[in-house]
């Protein structure tokens, strides 16, 4: 059964690999790829999101540009993680041939989902989610699932305790969280399971296209950049592991539990409280993504960048 989907996402080299395997693994359909300030500015993530799909040969995804800051906060870029363009690497010149819809994220969501049920696949800051819930909450029910790259269950990478995608934007992660709509939460705790290894990079060599070619180089960046400063041997593809998790349940193993955004701590803003162990009472309101299945997931990712050529 193929799941209708739709893409927000900021990217960013972990989102630009999401994009490719939600355009080419036959269990979803991407219906949209909407936008977010994250990973860099909302325009330069736009730009980067139309080239992803250029490079994959697809032009039927419209790409919607999003909210270019959170909904009460100053914008924070990640541009040490991943450089000025947002997609540092591969040298890129020119204008990608995809265009850019004339609508905005937030038309473009409510389309769609005025037209169809669909999953939401969000991989940045919830803002354009958390926007469309608060202005259209009748389109919730249109909402089969929000399933976030986003948190931790343990320690953050932008803050001691905070994740990027949510201490971007934390009020819009508690308003998404608290609306009600089925929520799966993939974040670090299992996207650092999706190492790209030595052993990967052979495997998208190997596969010898020039889109293949492109992702290590894009990867290659990106590693340097964990290195630098993370002191990773590998960096975690994080993105695509939410992406995943929709294609096969089974690859990213999920327990329910209750999930709290904190929004007012001086140290903690951003950070995602889950009760694992029951300690607050709180019913689950949240599917927490635990474990991956590594071969499975790199599987799926190895074979949608093949079968795009």
């Amino acid at each position: 059964m193929v799941t209708p989907l739709i893409l927000d996402c900021d990217p960013g080299h972990d989102d630009a690999l999401a994009i490719l395997l939600a355009v080419a693994d036959p269990a979803v359909d991407l219906l949209a790829v909407t936008t977010v300030a994250g990973n860099q500015t909302v325009d330069k993530c736009t730009v980067n999101a139309r080239r992803v799909l250029s490079l994959a040969g697809v032009s039927e995804v419209p790409v919607a540009r999003g909210a270019d800051r959170p909904l009460v906060r100053r914008l924070r870029i990640a541009d040490d993680v991943h450089g000025t363009t947002g997609l540092d690497g591969p040298a890129f010149t020119g204008e990608p041939s995809v265009p850019e819809s004339p609508h905005s994220a937030h038309e473009l969501l409510v389309d769609v989902l005025r037209s169809r049920p669909a999953t939401i696949v969000a991989t940045g800051a919830l803002t354009n989610v958390a926007r469309l819930l608060a202005e259209e909450p009748s389109l919730a029910r249109n909402i089969t699932e929000i399933v976030w790259m986003g948190g931790s269950t343990d320690r953050g990478n932008i803050a001691p305790l905070a994740e990027a995608n949510a201490c971007v934007d934390p009020e819009a992660a508690d308003l998404v969280v608290r609306s009600g709509v089925p929520f799966t939460m993939c974040g670090l705790n299992v996207t650092h399971q999706a190492l790209v290894t030595d052993d990967v990079l052979a495997r998208l060599e190997r596969i010898g296209t020039p889109l293949a070619r492109v992702c290590g180089e894009w990867m290659t960046f990106f590693a340097s950049t964990y290195r630098d400063l993370f002191g990773f041997e590998a960096p975690p593809l994080h993105d695509p592991v939410a992406v995943a998790r929709v294609i096969d349940p089974a690859i990213v193993h999920c327990v329910e539990a209750n999930l709290v955004i904190e929004t007012k701590g001086e140290w903690t803003a951003g950070a995602t409280v889950v009760d694992l162990d029951g300690y607050t009472g709180r019913p689950p309101n949240a599917r927490i993504a635990l474990t991956l299945d590594r071969e499975a997931f790199w599987n799926r990712v190895v074979t949608a960048i093949t079968a795009l050529g």
